[in-house]
């Protein structure tokens, strides 16, 4: 029904380190090669606990980009924005609001556990916008019409929390006046033995609920040229009982968690001050590097030591080939190497990945009206996608005349 399309968005609160880069980046570059993709910087969902001091907020969003474009993120193949530059987003954000139950709200399980993740911060996250963030993020994906949203396994709910939210908005307003009578004649404009396919594909589903049947329904409406937009939405409708499909529902592209370990063998997280920024010199990396703590039994050079006790050995499994691997492992149990001398090829391989990005974060930083351009550029591709939907939505919420 709606054009492939994926999007993903991201928070800009700090320079981004090796976790962004191999949880999310890799992933990005990946997809923009195999999808229609929007990337955008989500200013305003920083503000929901960065309002009290939002001074960072543009120069973060910027350096981030920058990070982006260095670790492989084409302007070419996808659209790159920031958020607050397309209004769109803000205008749909409130018109949901209107029909969002605050229940809803209340019960994402992530609001709960950002309150008390964050409550030794001293923030004050009693807010409207705090509360509303999940909402937010429905309006961005929703504006787009967007079918496929990467996330990780903990993030599924928001993407189920926005296909109830399309759900419930289809119902509301995808109603049109003689509905049953549009649809009854759309589905002659397809031809005899279309229509009663589709007729016998929409009993399959309606009395057994045959999804496979839905999917049947859909590719035949779509191989249909001569169907007008409106008679091809109403049959989509049409199928589930439903009416016209406005908002589309989207769909987890779930990817594989990062196993980016930091430098103390948690998660590499700003928050736990264990990180290697993707602007990190070769200076900083050796010291964070050859600072980290081993094995702690291993207390001597001479003492053997176990890799499965030592954080060190993690970033092993990210970085180091098979031999390496092995040189490691044989080596730390034998006594045989020195822990400083297992760092090194973490060293050299971390500056080997670093090095190509580096050179074009130093090109874009010196050249930032280019980086002003994409994204305004990229904002106004942006733009036109958030209109198409923007008027449908005013439509059928009878803000405007059909």
């Amino acid at each position: 029904m709606f054009a492939e399309r994926v999007i993903s968005g991201m928070r800009p609160t700090g320079l981004l380190h090796l976790g962004h880069y191999h949880g999310v980046l890799k992933n990005w570059v990946q997809l923009q090669n195999e999808y229609p993709c929007l990337f955008f910087v989500a200013d305003y969902h920083a503000l929901t606990t960065q309002y009290e001091d939002p001074k960072i907020i543009a120069q973060a969003s910027l350096d981030m980009v920058i990070d982006w474009l260095a670790a492989g993120v084409d302007p070419e193949k996808a659209i790159l924005f920031i958020q607050s530059q397309v209004p769109q987003h803000a205008d749909l954000n409130l018109l949901l609001a209107m029909m969002t139950p605050l229940s809803w709200l209340e019960r994402v399980p992530t609001y709960k556990d950002q309150i008390e993740k964050l409550a030794s911060s001293g923030k004050d996250l009693s807010t409207y916008g705090f509360l509303g963030y999940p909402l937010l993020m429905s309006a961005d994906i929703l504006l787009y019409r967007a079918n496929r949203v990467p996330v990780g396994e903990d993030q599924i709910p928001h993407v189920e929390f926005t296909r109830e939210l399309a759900r419930r908005f289809n119902h509301l307003y995808g109603k049109e006046p003689d509905f049953e009578q549009n649809a009854q004649i759309a589905i002659k404009k397809l031809g005899g033995k279309k229509a009663r396919l589709y007729k016998e594909l929409r009993e399959k589903f309606q009395e057994q609920g045959d999804k496979e049947a839905v999917e049947k329904a859909h590719a035949l409406l779509n191989e249909t040229q001569h169907l007008s937009a409106i008679d091809r939405e109403r049959l989509f409708g049409y199928i589930d009982g439903g009416g016209k499909v406005i908002l589309a529902e989207p769909e987890a592209l779930l990817t594989t968690a990062s196993k980016m370990p930091g430098l103390d063998g948690r998660k590499m997280s700003k928050s736990y001050n264990n990180t290697i920024t993707l602007r990190d010199s070769e200076q900083e990396i050796s010291k964070k590097i050859k600072a980290m703590p081993t094995d702690t039994q291993r207390v001597r050079r001479n003492d053997p030591g176990n890799p499965e006790r030592c954080p060190v050995w993690q970033l092993h499994q990210v970085y180091s080939d098979d031999a390496c691997k092995k040189w490691v492992c044989e080596g730390c149990q034998t006594a045989a190497i020195g822990c400083l001398d297992c760092k090194q090829p973490l060293i050299d391989k971390i500056l080997e990945q670093q090095k190509p990005m580096q050179e074009k974060i130093k090109i874009y930083s010196q050249n930032p009206n280019l980086v002003h351009k994409i994204l305004a550029d990229g904002a106004q591709k942006a733009e036109e996608l958030a209109n198409q939907t923007m008027r449908d939505v005013r439509q059928a919420m009878g803000l405007v005349k059909n």
